[in-house]
């Protein structure tokens, strides 16, 4: 059974991040949704036969293992704008590099970066100051207001459904290296981008309340 503290918990996070995507658009004050996720790297053995009239394209069963990469997911629902970025690992740093092109390079002109992600470890103000001086930490901390989903409610962040949308309209296939890999979600997110693709979300705090009322902790007054 799940203590009534952790369901107290998980509605406060939840709710906090509903009011955020309450709020109208603000080029001041960007909403970026932040995520990750990884692909195996595969190579073919054999070189696929390419679709013919009466016959589809063939692909040998074998193929060769060429390690994974990660891939940062920075993405602005109002806006309809996506940045992805191919990492060969997801430490601290990286995730910490992310923050830092999402600040400089990507939003420069904006006095916060309201930023909704989840609690992975690495996903932490901490990672700043593992990657930088103190002073460019406190920075680039400063242009960001931090809005976090509640453990087990990864599914509140728009950036996850963005990435399932990657995962089906271009990782779906064997991609040998991370070049390649690269290339292929550049192409992807100029596609997206050039047309504003946005996600719709419609669950707001008061559908909350009712369809997951189970998770409100009960009340006895007097």
């Amino acid at each position: 059974m799940i203590p009534p503290q952790a369901n107290a918990e998980f509605v406060c996070a939840m709710e906090d991040v509903l009011e955020v995507y309450t709020r109208p658009y603000d080029p001041r004050r960007p909403q970026v949704c932040l995520d990750e996720t990884s692909k195996q790297l595969v190579a073919e053995t054999r070189e696929p036969l390419p679709a013919a009239p009466g016959r589809p394209e063939r692909v040998d069963y074998a193929y060769e293992r060429q390690g994974t990469a990660n891939l940062f997911m920075a993405f602005e629902p109002l806006a309809g704008q996506r940045r992805v970025k191919v990492t060969k690992r997801r430490t601290a740093v990286d995730f910490a590099q992310v923050l830092q092109e999402l600040v400089d390079v990507q939003y420069p002109q904006a006095e916060k970066i309201v930023l909704v992600m989840d609690n992975l470890n690495t996903h932490k103000p901490a990672s700043l100051y593992e990657a930088f001086a103190p002073a460019e930490a406190r920075r680039l901390m400063e242009r960001l207001e931090i809005h976090y989903t509640p453990k087990h409610g990864s599914w509140l962040n728009m950036a996850e459904t963005e990435l399932s949308v990657l995962a089906t309209q271009c990782l779906d296939r064997r991609i040998p290296d991370p070049t390649t890999l690269a290339q292929e979600v550049a192409a992807w997110e100029h596609q997206r981008n050039t047309a504003h693709s946005r996600v719709h979300w419609r669950f707001t705090t008061p559908d909350a309340r009712i369809k997951l009322r189970r998770l409100y902790p009960s009340i006895q007054l007097g």
